[in-house]
């Protein structure tokens, strides 16, 4: 008897296709929402207060904005007036 191997992306499509999408969502929220808050302790570790506020604010921007360029910029123009 022979059996019927599948691959191994087969077996992974498989799987993608009964999850739930609200379960993708959930867990795809929870990995960016943690990763943010990572980023922004490590901003508030490495600048001032004043300037860890306003990066802050810029990020939140930029993701409200759906424009990655907003925060990218800010980063540079602080940067440019710390030398």
């Amino acid at each position: 008897m022979l059996k019927k191997t599948r691959s191994l992306l087969e077996e992974l499509e498989s799987i993608s296709h009964n999850r739930d999408v609200n379960h993708i969502i959930e867990n795809r929220a929870h990995n960016i929402i943690t990763s943010a808050i990572n980023l922004i302790e490590f901003i508030n570790k490495h600048y001032d207060k004043d300037t860890s506020e306003l990066l802050e604010k810029k990020l939140i921007s930029a993701i409200k904005g759906k424009d990655q360029s907003r925060f990218a910029k800010s980063i540079r123009k602080n940067h440019e007036t710390e030398q």
